[in-house]
């Protein structure tokens, strides 16, 4: 693709579940805010932060549209990552008024130690459920009152929450909330994210071919059950000695309950450019996408010495070579321009302890990812595996 275009032609980057390179649109976007209109969001007055203001809330605007979501019901804040923005919300969240909290087994470490934290907290149970092969979720499982706090797309095989609005109805209707980690679902599977209402969604844009940012949609009515303690400038319309006004009182400005201090204003700009970006990919690149990642895991799934921890074919694949230390073949294949992940990519309990997998090898393809790449990598494999 043209917009990878400065690319070694001998470079293979097989690591977009980690993060994913930038298309030249966004880093235009980046560059532009930096040589052209550099300033403080919401704090000036001069044409610099007029520009920066405007576009920023064009960004925040084009999430919610994204996501298919309303404007009326959610809003966007942004922060430095996923893992920071669930924990920005349960380390704020009146625990109080729940019961329990949940995850499930396949998370991300993400929300699966920031869960542990909220129970210790608050001295409420934890429960960790189970998901099926396909990655919808068991939903015989008492939700009442319950923090729910899980994944739609796994960052080892990519399955995904297929029941995700059924298990979203259920827990409201139990009186609970759920908390989506979403960072492995924005850049090529957000189709599933569309039309559903979790409490809040979080997701890393460095995931989905923007610059390194942590974004999260929150339903307003979730504010009701935060308590503020997470606190500094750019969140408070006036201060005295021992009180001030937040912002967030005004519903123009409910962002900021979750926004202190400067943000990165530059990369929030090019997030949305990425996301114009998304949205004008053509149908031929997602199926060069789709027909790369079935290629790759039919080569994987032929050999008796491959073992996949895929059921299908996703742009993110892991498994491990019988008889070969992963850690060391991910090095060899370093040396051959071919840039993977290697170890247990921050799901230690369920690839480790339920599953009792070696350490793995991910390959996660992007869209800069051609045909010629993957031939490379399969010549390659196809030595070792011999």
């Amino acid at each position: 693709m043209k917009d990878f275009d400065y690319l070694d032609k001998k470079s293979v980057y097989l690591d977009s579940a980690c993060q994913s390179l930038r298309p030249r649109p966004v880093l235009k976007a980046l560059n532009d805010y930096y040589e052209k209109f550099n300033s403080c969001g919401e704090r000036v007055k001069y044409p610099w932060g007029i520009e920066t203001d405007r576009r920023v809330e064009n960004t925040r605007k084009k999430v919610i549209k994204f996501l298919g979501l309303k404007q009326k019901d959610y809003f966007t804040s942004f922060t430095l990552n996923t893992t920071y923005g669930i924990n920005l919300i349960l380390n704020q969240l009146d625990g109080k008024q729940f019961k329990k909290v949940i995850t499930s087994e396949i998370e991300h470490n993400s929300p699966f130690l920031a869960t542990m934290s909220f129970a210790k907290k608050n001295n409420i149970p934890r429960e960790v459920i189970k998901r099926n092969d396909d990655g919808s979720i068991v939903l015989d499982c008492d939700f009442a009152k319950a923090v729910v706090v899980v994944n739609c797309a796994a960052n080892f095989d990519g399955r995904k929450l297929l029941n995700i609005n059924e298990l979203i109805k259920k827990v409201h209707k139990a009186g609970g909330i759920v908390i989506i980690d979403a960072a492995q679902a924005m850049a090529h599977s957000s189709e599933i994210l569309r039309k559903t209402e979790p409490d809040a969604i979080c997701f890393s844009a460095h995931k989905m071919y923007a610059p390194s940012l942590g974004v999260m949609v929150v339903r307003k009515d979730l504010l009701k059950k935060i308590e503020t303690c997470f606190i500094g400038g750019g969140m408070v319309d006036d201060v005295d000695e021992n009180s001030y006004l937040l912002s967030s009182e005004s519903p123009e400005h409910l962002y900021t309950k979750f926004e202190s201090g400067l943000q990165a204003w530059g990369e929030i700009i090019a997030l949305g450019a990425a996301i114009d970006w998304l949205e004008k990919i053509p149908k031929s690149s997602k199926k060069q996408l789709e027909g790369n990642a079935k290629k790759l895991f039919d080569f994987l799934s032929s050999s008796e010495k491959v073992h996949l921890v895929n059921k299908e074919p996703n742009p993110t694949i892991s498994f491990y070579v019988e008889g070969v230390d992963s850690h060391l073949l991910g090095a060899a294949l370093g040396d051959k321009g071919i840039m993977a992940r290697t170890g247990y990519f921050c799901a230690h309990y369920y690839l480790d302890k339920v599953c009792k997998y070696p350490p793995l090898i991910r390959f996660s393809l992007g869209y800069q990812t051609t045909d010629g790449d993957v031939e490379k990598v399969i010549n390659i494999l196809r030595k070792v595996i011999k």
